[in-house]
């Protein structure tokens, strides 16, 4: 795994030039878990929605990675160049692989996509339809947290984010409240790919603080969360069928 992800530490270019660093304020871990509680960096997976050059998508992504290792977060960003459409190629496909590896490995995501036609981009749903609810017995993604962003070129809209919330509720994700979108995106980062002061900016250093308290706060509690009365019903009565069936 160690090939894809960055380490828990902060990287030398990690460089913050629009945030009044006496208010970014590390995560309180301890206000956050119990004493008995996995102390390891919150492992945080990053996909973003287009592959255009300079794709906004994909800088707003680089902001939250840089943040979310300030936060103290090991952060992988998942590359969607040369994933197939789903159903196009079997899951052995090397970048099927190394999504399905990245999710199982992943602790919390972020989402970040455009907003094309108003919707999200297929670029990004081709990378959640890859992402199977379930892969050998277990869920990847049940339980982890979720933060989605958007980017536009025009107006501020939340067609994209609204999606993406439905999506992490199906796929049965803990959705943080916050959210991002930025409208006009093309206005708002400079020649070096790097968003300028702004609320918006504000906005998604909010998104990702948020993430990481959630992420300390849910994950060693993520199967005690999402544990259903059905599903132990229907687990019951498969134990029983099997345990009283008359033939092998």
């Amino acid at each position: 795994m160690a090939k894809w992800c960055t380490s828990g530490a902060r990287r030398v270019n990690d460089t913050f030039p629009h945030i009044d660093m006496n208010q970014l304020q590390p995560i309180d871990v301890e206000a956050l878990i119990g004493p008995n509680d996995s102390r390891h960096a919150p492992r945080i997976l990053v996909l973003y929605g287009s592959l255009r050059e300079r794709a906004y998508s994909r800088l707003v992504a680089e902001e939250a990675g840089r943040l979310l290792r300030w936060f103290g977060c090991e952060v992988a960003t998942f590359n969607p160049s040369g994933l197939p459409l789903p159903d196009d190629a079997e899951a052995d496909h090397p970048k099927v692989a190394e999504l399905r590896e990245l999710a199982q490995w992943s602790e919390g995501m972020v989402w970040v996509s455009p907003e094309r036609h108003g919707a999200m981009t297929g670029i990004m749903k081709t990378q959640i339809d890859w992402i199977p609810l379930s892969l050998g017995g277990v869920r990847p993604t049940q339980g982890k947290t979720l933060a989605v962003m958007e980017v536009s070129g025009g107006s501020q809209s939340f067609n994209a984010v609204n999606q993406m919330r439905l999506l992490g509720r199906w796929m049965r994700m803990l959705t943080i409240p916050n959210q991002s979108s930025v409208p006009k995106a093309f206005n708002e980062f400079d020649d070096d790919g790097r968003m300028q002061a702004s609320p918006l900016y504000n906005r998604i250093v909010d998104v990702c603080e948020e993430l990481v308290k959630f992420t300390w706060l849910t994950r060693g509690r993520a199967g005690y969360l999402v544990d259903r009365y059905s599903e132990r019903v229907e687990s019951a009565e498969e134990v029983s069928a099997r345990v009283n069936q008359r033939t092998l």
